[in-house]
């Protein structure tokens, strides 16, 4: 049987109102133990807090009792600093008190004491004034006239110790630069050994037979004509048998001209054709010669940038000498011999080196261009850009300059050891003869001298001086000023030894 809707729905809203009061019921339930929770928590929050506020409180007693008890300490602590402050500047304040005291009592005694010092100098001046005049009485000169004699035997008395001194000083000074100079040369001409060859203006050509003069000379002269223009040299034919000579004052034209006559007899045709092409063989061959030489020495040396011009330069050396000496050779031995002093001395080896094979390079066209070879060499490394160091030496090796740098110096002496070698240069009878007459003639110019030899060659003279004129330290005056007359006055190889010689006999007979 259907139930009817109403009582359906009557149901419906019941269960719904009962299940609407049911749900209120709990929620109201489920509030009332949140609340009794939340105030159970809160309860239990407060009484944490004030915990924690008693222990932060204990804690902030606990820090401000540490601290006072700390300022306390500090407060302490600087006023026993202070009172022990406050001792010491008591104790020195009692301390400068009794050195015021002290020095006033010392100012009171250098107060007498000065007055008793200037009573005592007042008496002694007194008493000087009485001894003076005294003196005056009985020597029978003024005080200005004794000072004048005191002075004059004061300075004779240091004139003659001056001397003495001087000549000590030079002794020691000459022995110890002697002795290190010896080292130093003695071991740069030990490394450095270098040959020397005596040449000169002329060349003597070997002929096979007498009858080749006449084929050089050829017909009406034509061959000596075209062999003299083309070379420019002079060729001489004499009674010289078997030779001719070719003499010229250009080393270069003279050495084409010895090697393009040697080809010419070797070949047997001669004529202006074949003169003409032999000597231009000849200049091409000795302009090779040339450069190699200048790279050669180069090389030897050690000395690397020259300018090839410049290198062509010092190749023509090989073809000059002066006074029998090759010049080339010359020149490589100096450059070794300043490199090997200043490797000795803490000097620049590369650039004593570069100065000492370069400073004669003017010889190689000095018969060319007017002028000294010394400035004509420093105008040629200008030229060819070398640097003022090595210009300086160049100027400088034969004393026109100053040296300026210690490279200059060294290139000076070496050039001057390798010229005064034994057999390196020779020299004219006439001039060597005049060179020691004129050394004589300077030092016979001097006062007191009585005589004077030049012995070893022109490298020494002594000099015998009168001994009632000249004393020991006159004659140590007199040997510094021939010295510098001879520099002045003379030009030689080396250097030149002054030996004053004083000497006193005394004779007497057993009768």
């Amino acid at each position: 049987m259907p139930v009817p809707v109403p009582l359906v729905l009557v149901l419906v809203l019941a269960a719904l109102a009962a299940g609407f009061f049911g749900r209120k019921l709990l929620v109201e339930r489920r509030n009332r133990a949140a609340g009794l929770q939340a105030r159970e928590i809160i309860a239990e929050a407060e009484k944490a807090a004030e915990a924690r506020k008693r222990e932060a409180m204990l804690e902030a007693k606990e820090e401000i009792l540490k601290l006072r008890h700390e300022f306390e300490k500090e407060h302490r602590d600087r006023r026993n600093e202070l009172q022990r402050l406050e001792r010491r500047l008591v104790q020195k304040e009692e301390t400068l008190d009794r050195k015021i005291e002290a020095l006033e009592r010392k100012e009171e005694s250098l107060s007498k004491k000065e007055a008793q010092v200037e009573a005592a100098r007042a008496e002694l001046e007194e008493l000087c004034r009485k001894q003076r005049m005294e003196l005056e009485r009985l020597s029978g000169l003024s005080s200005e006239e004794a000072r004048q004699l005191l002075l004059s035997q004061v300075e004779q008395e240091i004139q003659h110790e001056v001397a003495l001194m001087i000549k000590e000083s030079e002794a020691r000074a000459r022995e110890e630069a002697e002795r290190r100079a010896r080292d130093i040369i003695a071991q740069a001409i030990q490394r450095c050994a270098a040959d020397h060859v005596a040449e000169s203006t002329v060349s003597v050509i070997p002929l096979p037979s007498d009858e080749m003069k006449g084929r050089i000379i050829g017909r009406e002269g034509r061959n000596i004509r075209a062999f003299e223009t083309l070379t420019g040299v002079d060729l001489i034919i004499d009674d010289t048998p078997e030779a001719v000579i070719v003499s010229g004052f250009d080393p270069v034209r003279r050495e084409i001209a010895r090697l393009a006559l040697e080809r010419l007899v070797a070949d047997g045709r001669i004529h202006p054709a074949r003169i003409e092409e032999t000597v231009e063989k000849a200049r091409k061959e000795i302009e090779q010669q040339i450069r190699e030489a200048g790279e050669q020495a180069a090389l030897e040396v050690g000395v690397h940038g020259i300018h090839p011009e410049l290198l062509r330069l010092v190749g023509r050396l090989k073809f000059r000498s002066s006074y029998g000496q090759n010049v080339l050779k010359h020149s490589i031995e100096v450059a070794h011999l300043a490199g090997l002093m200043a490797g000795e001395l803490g000097a620049d080896v590369k650039l004593a080196k570069r100065a000492g094979l370069l400073h004669d390079v003017g010889k190689a066209v000095d018969h060319e261009v007017e002028g000294p070879h010394v400035a004509i060499g420093v105008e040629l490394a200008r030229k060819y850009e070398e640097s003022p160091e090595v210009l300086h030496a160049i100027a400088a090796h034969h004393g026109d300059e100053e040296p300026r740098t210690l490279e200059a110096a060294l290139v000076q002496a070496a050039d001057a050891i390798s010229a005064a070698r034994p057999g390196a240069r020779r020299e004219t009878l006439e001039a060597y003869i005049k060179r020691l007459q004129k050394l004589e003639e300077i030092a016979n110019s001097f006062e007191g001298v009585e005589k004077a030899y030049a012995i070893q060659a022109g490298r020494e003279i002594r000099i015998m001086v009168k001994p009632d004129k000249v004393d020991d330290p006159g004659a140590v005056r007199l040997s510094r000023e021939i010295a510098r007359k001879v520099e002045k006055e003379l030009e030689y190889p080396g250097q030149v030894k002054v030996v004053v010689i004083r000497e006193t006999r005394v004779v007497d007979y057993a009768k």
